[in-house]
């Protein structure tokens, strides 16, 4: 969330393994209260972490919350030997690699131009293979999740501490934007929505951004819904994981994509964001995709923030 970056790696020399941790102290204690979202995006660092491994040649495996005692030790991912051929592992995650440094969010609009089913159907299946259900809504659906998504957005101006923890996450004005290392940029704000009904958080709040544009996005967003039987951190995991597959993936087709979460950041709008007649119980991420502009780069982290060598 907000390009927050709550993730911490630790290689260990003598077990040949990484460990992931969380950052608490990039929380959001107010959008955020039960870490579900902190926990989905260090789960889609550490598949990333699974791809470059895999790139550089080498089998896995990863194991999910080793240690009941230390909630913050996300994953242990061991390096097991060299990937000699493709059979030495169970999937081959390599061509997934090139991916990583294209995948942006693009706030930006997408064409009306309708993805293909088979486009759809292999991200679905993306999805399953990291235990996860990945559904494309119809049309009374995507209705349903845009007013939610309106409700939301509603609330969150209303709500003092949501503003203000809004405004800590972004970086206003070219000099902050390129001094960055973590938050949204004012560049990779998009354009100011005149009309359409694409779900796109819009980081300058009521705030009015110099010299930024103003653009119609599309009226028939193409959305979809990523989620789990349960909503445990195991499952957040699994989630996060299957999210960046997924976005990877699409990547690779030629889409563009971007998430919209305002309305699971509710309780009780989370709920009605689910299709009563699948039987994904608890929804952890809606998605959206199509043909458009891919957004810009976003700062990172310096790398010895990051990660240790020990």
């Amino acid at each position: 969330m907000h390009n927050a970056q709550p993730w911490r790696f630790r290689f260990l020399r003598s077990d040949s393994a990484f460990q992931v941790t969380s950052d608490l102290e990039r929380a959001m204690p107010r959008a955020d209260p039960t870490t579900r979202g902190l926990h989905l995006g260090c789960a889609a660092a550490l598949f990333n972490l699974r791809v470059a491994v895999a790139h550089a040649g080498w089998a896995t495996a990863t194991e999910l919350l080793p240690d009941p005692a230390d909630p913050r030790l996300l994953a242990v991912v061991r390096l097991i030997g060299p990937a000699l051929t493709a059979n030495d592992v169970s999937e081959d995650l390599s061509p997934l690699y090139p991916a990583i440094r294209r995948r942006h969010t693009s706030r930006q609009p997408f064409t009306d131009e309708a993805i293909p089913p088979a486009i759809k159907n292999a991200l679905s299946a993306a999805a399953l293979l990291e235990g996860v259900r990945l559904i494309f809504p119809d049309a009374w659906h995507v209705h349903t999740l845009l007013d939610l998504v309106h409700d939301a957005e509603g609330r969150d101006a209303m709500d003092a501490a949501a503003s203000e923890e809004l405004r800590h996450w972004t970086r206003l004005g070219p000099e902050a934007g390129e001094a960055a290392r973590d938050g949204v940029p004012e560049y990779a704000f998009g354009p100011r929505k005149l009309y359409g009904g694409a779900p796109v958080r819009d980081f300058a709040g009521r705030g009015v951004v110099p010299g930024r544009e103003a653009a119609a996005f599309e009226n028939a967003p193409q959305l979809a819904i990523l989620g789990t039987a349960d909503d445990r951190p195991r499952d957040w995991l699994l989630a996060g994981q299957a999210m960046e597959r997924v976005l990877l993936q699409a990547t690779l087709d030629g889409l563009a994509t971007s998430l919209t979460s305002q309305a699971l950041e509710w309780p009780e709008l989370r709920w009605t964001v689910r299709d009563p007649q699948s039987a994904m119980g608890f929804v952890q991420m809606v998605l959206r995709l199509g043909y458009g502009p891919a957004g810009p780069g976003t700062p990172r982290r310096p790398v010895d923030e990051v990660l240790e060598i020990v």
